[in-house]
């Protein structure tokens, strides 16, 4: 299930620079909170749903989560419209990073494994923004993309810190999920002064293109949370994290992305440090 929540996302990520580059960001971003909000809406109205007697509190911070994760979100289809999924899709991995320093400031102990994940983690960064030789009159700075790569990744680090430590123990996975989408859907059409054009209807292809990321989105959390369910939380995440590297890898072989080795170098270290921060020691 890890890997399937890998696979499911990695190509997700992959296909959010080809919707956004082809409808725009927000556009993109729209129809696939959309997708999202009818397939769980229909799905909330099959079970019960113990989750509304939870407290104002409970409720608030899963709000707050969702409009972290509704930012990140519109972040990361920049950064995919701008920038190459190679280069994208592994700095977003390190969302870990979010987590792990809000946890230590939540008063959690972090060991010697979660520190060398932390360093490592930074250090891939810093070698991904680098592109020595670069022509500028040939080709744009790499560090627009990796700003709202990042700025994605701190906004994902923070929801899903919010959601792990208070909202999903209380709400659930599906609720949250459905709460997401539904802020997400209504965020990007107060922020559209045009409506018309953000709901018009998309070709076939990039309908098809932008049903396809909704459906492998939802996919990756479906497996995540089967395969937490299974009792294999630590497993199931560390896999997962190779979400970046299967993106990376589509990006290089179907848009023929080229990086410099010492930004090839970074993404590795990046995946590298994120899969070292969701490792626990026995």
């Amino acid at each position: 299930m890890g890997l399937a929540a890998a696979l499911c996302w990695g190509s997700t990520d992959f296909l959010i620079g080809i919707n956004a580059r082809a409808v725009g960001v927000r556009r993109a971003v729209f129809f696939s909170q959309a997708i999202g909000f009818v397939i769980l809406s229909a799905l909330l109205l099959t079970t019960a749903i113990p989750a509304f007697a939870a407290s104002g509190r409970v409720w608030g911070l899963a709000l707050l989560a969702a409009g972290l994760t509704v930012g990140a979100t519109l972040a990361l289809s920049q950064a995919f419209a701008i920038g190459k999924a190679a280069l994208v899709a592994p700095l977003v991995t390190s969302y870990g990073v979010v987590t792990t320093l809000l946890s230590w400031l939540g008063g959690e102990r972090l060991g010697a494994l979660t520190l060398a994940g932390l360093a490592v983690c930074l250090f891939g960064v810093i070698l991904s923004a680098m592109e020595p030789g670069r022509q500028p009159e040939k080709s744009g700075s790499a560090w627009p993309s990796v700003a709202f790569s990042l700025m994605a990744a701190l906004g994902y680090g923070a929801g899903f810190w919010l959601q792990g430590k208070y909202t999903l123990p209380v709400l659930g996975a599906r609720v949250s999920l459905w709460l997401g989408y539904t802020v997400g859907l209504a965020a990007v059409l107060i922020l559209n002064t045009d409506r018309r054009a953000l709901v018009a209807r998309p070709s076939w292809r990039q309908g098809g293109l932008l049903l396809a990321a909704s459906l492998l989105s939802l996919g990756g959390f479906t497996a995540f949370a089967v395969g937490a369910g299974a009792g294999s939380v630590a497993v199931v995440t560390v896999l997962s994290t190779l979400s970046g590297g299967i993106a990376a890898l589509l990006g290089a072989l179907l848009l023929r992305e080229r990086l410099s080795g010492l930004q090839w170098l970074g993404v590795l270290t990046v995946l590298a440090g994120a899969v070292v921060l969701h490792l626990k020691p026995v």
